[in-house]
């Protein structure tokens, strides 16, 4: 005899179509009765999502994301058809998980606020195997490689590029403190997230490059051995960053109490930033006629401005630019132009952590108790 029960969970499954969200697909077709009240509460809360959707089915089985399939950039505004959607989710074993260009961090983020709105546990789960993830990639040293698991390449390297470690850090930062949506996740992360911003804090103090006693900046890669700076791309050689160590700066500055390493630390690469500007230089962009399309970038004269490289020589602080060839030049115009055009070689980075940002944050330490330190 089919049970009243059983009649309302077959007529919930046969409203489930391929356009039905994927958490509620797999909570209807897994039967029972709690299940199928489950179901029926999130329905609409989950329908409301559809970028959570897309980033459920995007997850990788080890918990991270991946930035590409192939040469596809991964596009959460993109609509997805039954067939992409299976396909992807076939993909699930891919080791192309990663935290270069915002993969992984994006989508823990964005899930974990989904969930305050939705109330959709799928999301809140998505979000806590994605903070595994980062816990389970970082290395005993505190650094983070590029990609996890796989290591090809220059992927094994501990990574500032592109400030990939350091969004990790600040998002696990907030694990850690349970600030802003990520209050919502595991309690039991929060020490395990903390332990880990403990770590990667020692790796940065650690890969501050040293230079006749004297630290200075940060290089984009490091060997995650021997702790040495590191060459990744033809064109992105061992190299102090005038780029990243911004970043870098910021979320050493975002300690509440940091140690006398870190304020050395962060001091250092200040007296840093100041010694290598390029005054009276700015960047010019060149475009093609009613277009955005980037034709050229050039290095010019310009009273006033002020401009950083992207890579300094290691022992010179001499700004250099490198094509693909792999071999230093001292001018842009030099380098071929297609990376004059698809690269930043030069830019303003440091200039509002000059300005602003490092005086407000040495107010901010030299202050006890509410009191000026005298």
């Amino acid at each position: 005899m089919i049970t009243l029960q059983l009649l309302f969970l077959l007529a919930g499954m046969s409203k489930v179509g391929l356009e039905t969200p994927l958490t509620q697909q797999a909570t209807v077709a897994a039967g029972g009765s709690e299940i199928f009240r489950t179901a029926q509460r999130s329905q609409q809360a989950a329908a409301q999502d559809t970028t959570a959707e897309k980033m459920l089915v995007f997850q990788r089985a080890i918990g991270g994301w991946p930035k590409a399939v192939g040469t596809a950039k991964v596009d959460y505004t993109h609509p997805m058809s039954a067939a992409e959607r299976a396909s992807t989710l076939a993909d699930k074993n891919r080791n192309d998980a990663t935290i270069d260009n915002n993969a992984t961090t994006r989508e823990i983020s964005y899930l974990a606020a989904a969930f305050q709105k939705t109330n959709n546990p799928a999301y809140r789960e998505a979000a806590e195997t994605g903070v595994r993830y980062l816990l389970k990639m970082q290395y005993a040293n505190g650094g983070f490689p590029q990609f996890f698991p796989d290591f090809s390449g220059y992927r094994h390297q501990i990574t500032y590029n592109d400030n990939a470690m350091v969004r990790v850090l600040q998002l696990l930062r907030n694990v850690a403190t349970r600030s802003k949506q990520f209050a919502v996740l595991n309690p039991a992360l929060a020490p395990q997230a903390q332990a880990a911003v403990d770590r990667g804090t020692e790796c940065i103090l650690k890969t501050q490059y040293v230079r006749n006693g004297r630290p200075t900046a940060w290089c984009a890669q490091y060997d995650e051995n021997t702790l040495q700076p590191a060459k990744a791309r033809a064109f992105e050689l061992a190299s102090l960053s005038g780029d990243e160590s911004v970043e870098i700066v910021r979320f050493l500055m975002g300690i509440d109490k940091p140690s006398d390493a870190v304020k050395k630390s962060i001091e250092s690469a200040i007296s840093w930033f100041e010694k290598v500007k390029l005054t009276g230089y700015a960047t010019k962009v060149v475009t093609a006629p009613g277009s955005k399309k980037v034709l050229d970038r050039l290095i010019v004269a310009e009273p006033g401005s002020t401009i950083w490289a992207r890579f300094y020589e290691l022992d010179t602080d001499r700004p250099i630019y490198v094509g693909r060839d792999s071999k230093v030049r001292y001018q842009l115009a030099e380098i071929e132009n297609e990376r004059r055009a698809g690269y930043l070689y030069a830019g303003t980075w440091p200039a509002k952590l000059l300005a602003t940002e490092y005086p407000a944050w040495q107010k901010r330490v030299n202050t006890t108790n509410g009191e000026a330190k005298k």
